[in-house]
C-alpha cells in the first residue's frame, strides 16, 4: 500500500472511531436530559466554555432568566459539541487528502465532497436542535446525518483497508445475497429511526413491562398523535408532550419493528453461517467431480467464499441478540442510562455489521 493511502487510512479510521463516539455522546446527553443544558449555540449561556463558577453561574442566570443553570448538564452538551467540532476538521483533512493526488479515485472524491457538505448540515441541525427546543423532527434528523456520517466513513475504512477484502465467491451466490443485505440495511436503519423518534418524544417508558404493554397485549394507542411530525414553533419538547396513548403507539411501533428485524436480520444471518457449509454447496461439489477440474476450482472458491459470509454473519447476530437483550433489559429495569446508552451504541454496531457485509459483497470495479 502506498504511503498516502496509509495516511488515508488512518486518518479514516481515526475519523470513523470520533464519529462513533460522537453518537454516544450524543446519546448520553439526550438521556441524561441534558440537550438543552446550554439554551444558546455554539457557545454556552454566550460564554466558550460552560459556566462552572459561582461568577460566571450568576452571570448566565442573568443573561438567560428564563433558563435554569444546571452546570454539570451544561458540560454533558459541551465535550459533545467540542467533539462534535474535533470531527468536522477530522473530516476537512480527510477531503484534502482524498483530493490530493492523481491516482485517487473518483468515488473517494465524491464521498469525501458528500461528508465536508453533509458535517456542516449536521452543524445546522445541532444549532436547530436547541434553538428549536428539542423539536423531534429536527432530533430525527440530527440523528440521521450522524448516522450517514458513521457509515459512510465506514465504508471509506473499509474499502481503503485490505484485510477484510471482499468476498470472491460465484457471481451467482453475490447476485443472490445483495438484495437481501441491502433490505436489512433498510430495515435496520428504520428500526434505529424508529428508536430515535421513541427516545425524542420520551416514549421509552410508556410501556413499563415486557412483552405485554401495561398489562395488555395490544393496550390504547394513537398512532396519528404520536407521530405528528410537526407541531408548531414554540414548543419546548423536554420531557415529551405527548399523551400516554400517543406514546405508547410510538413504543409499540418500534417493538414491532425490534420483532421485524429479529426476524428478518436473525434469519439473513444464520443464512449466511450456513453457506460455509451449505447443501447446494455439496451437490455443487458433485456435479464437479463429474463435469472437470474447472468446475472443482470454482466449488472452492464457493466453500471459501462461505467461510468468509458464515464470519460476517456471526458478527450481525451476536450484535442483533444483544441489541435485543438491552431492549428488554431498558424496559425491565427502567430506562438505566447505562443500558440505554449501550442500547444506542449495540445499533449503531449493528448498522455497521450490515455495511461490513454489503462490502464483502460488492467487489471493488477494476
Amino acid at each position: 500500500m502506498q504511503k498516502s493511502n496509509v495516511l488515508l487510512l488512518r486518518v479514516a479510521l481515526l475519523t470513523a472511531l470520533l464519529a462513533y463516539a460522537v453518537v454516544l455522546l450524543g446519546a448520553y446527553t439526550r438521556l441524561s436530559d441534558a440537550g438543552l443544558g446550554c439554551p444558546d449555540w455554539p457557545g454556552c449561556y454566550g460564554q466558550l466554555l460552560a459556566p462552572s463558577h459561582a461568577p460566571e453561574i450568576d452571570a448566565a442566570a442573568a443573561a438567560y432568566p428564563e433558563s435554569r443553570v444546571e452546570p454539570a448538564k451544561a458540560w454533558k452538551e459541551m465535550i459533545h459539541r467540542y467533539a462534535a467540532g474535533t470531527l468536522g476538521l477530522l473530516i476537512v483533512l480527510l477531503a484534502v487528502l482524498s483530493f490530493r493526488g492523481r491516482r485517487r479515485g473518483s468515488w473517494r472524491r465524491w464521498l469525501a465532497g458528500f461528508l465536508v457538505v453533509l458535517v456542516i448540515f449536521q452543524a445546522l441541525l445541532g444549532m436547530w436542535t436547541v434553538t428549536l427546543q428539542l423539536k423531534p423532527v429536527v432530533v430525527m434528523g440530527h440523528l440521521l446525518g450522524g448516522l450517514a456520517l458513521l457509515a459512510s466513513l465506514w465504508w471509506l475504512v473499509l474499502r481503503e483497508q485490505q484485510r477484510w477484502k471482499p468476498v470472491s465467491g460465484p457471481a451467482a451466490l453475490l447476485r443472490r445475497l445483495r438484495p437481501r443485505a441491502w433490505i436489512a440495511l433498510a430495515l435496520v436503519t428504520l428500526q434505529i429511526v424508529l428508536g430515535g423518534w421513541t427516545s425524542a418524544n420520551y416514549a421509552a417508558l410508556a410501556c413499563p413491562d415486557f412483552p405485554t404493554c401495561q398489562g395488555l397485549w395490544w393496550p390504547n394507542v394513537d398512532f396519528l398523535d404520536g407521530f405528528t411530525p410537526w407541531r408548531g414553533l414554540g414548543v419546548n419538547y423536554e420531557g415529551g408532550v405527548l399523551n400516554l396513548a400517543a406514546a405508547t403507539a410510538v413504543h409499540m411501533a418500534h417493538r414491532l419493528g425490534a420483532l421485524i428485524v429479529l426476524l428478518y436480520v436473525g434469519w439473513l444471518a444464520l443464512h449466511l453461517m450456513r453457506e460455509r457449509a451449505g447443501l447446494h454447496l455439496i451437490r455443487q461439489d458433485e456435479r464437479a467431480q463429474r463435469a472437470g477440474l474447472h468446475l472443482i476450482r470454482q466449488d472452492e472458491r464457493a466453500q471459501r467464499a462461505g467461510l468468509h459470509l458464515c464470519r460476517y454473519g456471526l458478527a450481525m447476530l451476536v450484535a442483533l441478540l444483544a441489541q435485543v437483550a438491552l431492549g428488554v433489559m431498558n424496559v425491565l429495569m427502567l430506562l438505566p442510562l447505562p443500558v440505554a446508552v449501550a442500547h444506542n451504541g449495540v445499533a449503531v454496531l449493528l448498522l455497521l455489521s450490515v455495511v461490513t457485509l454489503l462490502h464483502a459483497l460488492h467487489p471493488p470495479r477494476a
